[in-house]
């Protein structure tokens, strides 16, 4: 008996401390917090500045092209944190100082951004943000001529379930830096990480990622995450109604709408930007989600939302097309739509998956065909989780359905509602308006990096390193989803699973774009004012020299510029090829940066620049006439291309000149901007899912591009693609007495 009440005792006591183990280590206990990062210290070489300059200016020009990157996480940002941890074969963490390091000594850029996720970010990442950002301009030279400049930032993330409440990602970006000119927390979208108090990371999965670890090492890893989850947790919302100067710092603020983003920071009276980004993203942009509320929600557009990025390593949102994913029949209700030569739509493909399989299992065609227009039914219901309702099916079944045919690198999941294009040439018709209210953007590229890496797209190498691959590992374990097919879908319920299909993302992710400003000078103000101005244009990675002008007799009007005009208008054009890189790193990087670190960072490979530039093959001219009156088909006013003008062959220049005979008597308002195209060179998944096709054009097979298990780590997925730069549009509105 005695010895059975203490192995009663032993067993309770075993129970007790195994259950604190696991509150401890599931809490963060043992874990660390990140630091904001190393940064080296140092200005540039002497010359290094003064060489950058004299390559990136028109000889006689009296502003120089400075290339930056605006749209930069790091592992602050609890995606990027995700990504980095063991279990997605993760490089560990990097925090905002290795951002600062890569931008100088790898990439070499002039100017770029911290944006980490607003909803995660606690008081104290946010205080060693603003902190990182001072010490790397510090570290950059003297203010009014440094080798680069950081400017503080965040991204505002929102994702509706329904187009009526989506309004997409949006980065803030401020000009100021220094403590009482900045606002003391980043807004936010939402009020909580996980909104409902979803968290995927339950205390049983917590537990389990713990136990996983192969080693001390990658456990502690686990630990670090765990503590990083738990300070999220603990972070108090901020009371609503009350002015931002009233509420105490250690709170989370947040914004559910733009219009009260746009208030609260008017509220500060800082001076900001902010850049929406990804809003052709299928990802998690419901279907019929358009830019139509978002403009009629605006009272001056052009004030809150000057700029837009229409290039990231997560591809391109800049054309229209006029087919739908989904489409609403007369009585408002949603429908999947048949096939057209330049669209396959996902629901349809759902369907074809079940009905060939129904076919296959012998039953009759009356049924299985049946059996699809069910499946297309239930696949609309479930936003992007659709592929959970066709079970077994593979990322190679789904074929190209859901992409953008022909597009440049487009997004996943292609939303033409929500492009570039369709913003442009929208108008939002106001009794009491003076003048039709528009969106009119400058334009600009970023890269939208995970992994601390501003401007990864100088050389097209290591995917797994410079781009989000691994972003296209989340999902369920493959024990939860792999599955036999059935000749029959099952509702998202029956699934048990949602959630977009992350393996299939992970065609779309290449190196990020760039934003290239015409600017006076170096220094922060003369790039904040260059930005202001429109005098931007974006990049698909490549550092190619652009410039667009209205020219009439020696005046000359740059993009971005807006115009009345009763006279046909003529412009300019001169792009300059990207320089060709050289292998490995200028001696002043080798010099300033340890070789461990800038191993670690950019693999022993940075932005290396020659002598020879890149072809540039053609200009490309876009011009778009506004709706001038409500309902007008959108289709009929975009026209890409609406001229291609050829450069001589094998140029590395190109000028060329060009004008519209039909403006003044079309009588109408109108846009146009260019598109520079270099001749295609090798790049990361610059053919996406590698399509195969038959002899009438269609897609019948696809090679997609993996997120990164280890047997694809060393497929960069190259593909031949052109490399491009966007000019900003310049806006010629019509008036008859104008000049």
């Amino acid at each position: 008996m005695r010895v059975l009440r203490w192995l009663l005792v032993v067993l309770l006591l075993a129970g007790v401390a195994g259950g604190a183990w696991v509150r401890l280590a599931t809490s963060g206990h043992w874990g660390e917090r990140q630091s904001r990062g190393e940064i080296t210290k140092g200005p540039r070489a002497p010359g290094f500045v003064a060489d950058k300059t004299a390559r990136q200016s028109l000889p006689g020009g009296d502003k120089q092209v400075l290339f930056g990157d605006l749209h930069v996480h790091s592992t602050y940002s609890f995606d990027a944190y995700n990504i980095s941890l063991p279990m997605y074969q993760g490089e560990g963490s990097h925090p905002p100082g290795d951002a600062c390091d890569f931008a100088r000594f790898c990439s070499g850029l002039d100017f770029w951004s911290i944006n980490d996720h607003a909803e995660g970010l606690t008081p104290a990442q946010w205080a060693q943000t603003r902190d990182m950002v001072r010490e790397c301009n510090a570290q950059a030279g003297d203010p009014a001529h440094p080798d680069m400049v950081t400017f503080l930032g965040w991204e505002w993330t929102q994702i509706g379930d329904t187009p009526e409440t989506h309004y997409g990602h949006k980065n803030v970006v401020l000009l100021d830096t220094a403590e009482g000119s900045v606002p003391t927390r980043p807004i936010s979208s939402r009020e909580q990480l996980f909104p409902g108090g979803d968290d995927p990371f339950t205390p049983l999965l917590r537990l389990l990622l713990v136990l996983s670890a192969t080693d001390d090492q990658a456990r502690q890893r686990y630990f670090d995450f765990m503590r990083f989850l738990s300070d999220r947790d603990e972070l108090p919302l901020c009371e609503r109604g009350i002015g931002v100067r009233d509420l105490p710092h250690n709170c989370q603020e947040s914004a559910p709408t733009p219009t009260e983003l746009f208030s609260k920071l008017d509220d500060w009276g800082y001076p900001y930007y902010v850049i929406p980004h990804g809003n052709t993203w299928g990802f998690y942009t419901p279907p019929l989600s358009a830019w139509d509320k978002q403009l009629r929600a605006h009272t001056t557009p052009d004030k809150y939302e000057p700029l837009i990025e229409v290039f990231s390593g997560h591809g391109s949102i800049e054309q229209y097309k006029p087919w739908r994913a989904v489409r609403l029949d007369a009585a408002g209700n949603a429908y999947c739509p048949e096939p057209t030569e330049d669209f396959l739509p996902e629901c349809w493909r759902a369907g074809e998956l079940i009905r060939e399989r129904c076919l296959a299992a012998g039953e009759g065609a009356a049924q299985c065909a049946e059996r699809a227009a069910a499946t297309r039914a239930n696949f609309i219901l479930t936003k992007d989780s659709g592929h959970w309702t066709v079970p077994g099916a593979s990322v190679e079944d789904w074929l190209d359905a859901g992409q953008c045919r022909d597009c440049y690198m487009p997004a996943y999941n292609y939303r033409p509602t929500s492009s570039l294009q369709y913003g442009l040439a929208i108008s939002a018709f106001d009794e009491g308006d003076a003048a039709p209210r528009r969106y009119r953007w400058g334009v600009i590229g970023s890269s939208d990096v995970h992994t601390a890496r501003p401007g990864t797209g100088y050389k097209e190498m290591m995917r797994r390193n410079m781009t989000d691959a691994a972003l296209g590992l989340i999902g369920a374990p493959a024990f939860l989803t792999e599955s036999e097919p059935v000749p029959d879908f099952v509702t998202l319920e029956e699934a048990g699973m949602s959630g977009p299909n992350f393996s299939r993302f992970a065609s779309f992710f290449g190196t990020g774009g760039l934003v290239a400003v015409h600017s006076a000078g170096r220094d922060r103000q003369s790039i904040w004012d260059a930005l202001g101005r429109k005098e931007v244009y974006g990049t698909s990675g490549d550092r190619i020299l652009l410039w667009f002008d209205l020219v009439e007799g020696d005046e000359r009007l740059p993009m971005g510029s807006q115009v009345r005009r009763a006279v046909n208008p003529t412009f300019e054009v001169s792009a300059m090829g990207a320089f060709e890189q050289k292998p490995g790193c200028p001696a002043d990087s080798l010099r300033a940066v340890a070789g461990d670190r800038l191993l670690r960072l950019c693999g022993g490979e940075c932005y290396h620049p020659g002598d020879a530039r890149k072809p540039v093959e053609r200009i490309e001219v876009v011009r778009i006439r506004p709706q001038s009156v409500a309902g007008e088909d959108v289709g009929d006013l975009i026209e890409d291309p609406w001229l291609v003008l050829p450069c001589e062959d094998g140029a590395q220049s190109c000028t060329v000149r060009f004008s519209d005979p039909d403006f003044a008597e079309a009588g109408r308002d109108a846009l146009y901007y260019v598109r520079a195209h270099q001749s295609a060179t090798p790049t990361i998944n610059g053919a996406q899912l590698r399509c195969e096709y038959d002899e009438q054009g269609e897609c019948v097979a696809v090679n997609p591009c993996h997120a990164g298990a280890p047997t694809d780590t060393a497929d960069d997925c190259l593909a031949k693609a052109q490399e491009r730069a966007w000019s900003s549009p310049i806006f010629v509105d019509y008036a008859a007495t104008a000049r």
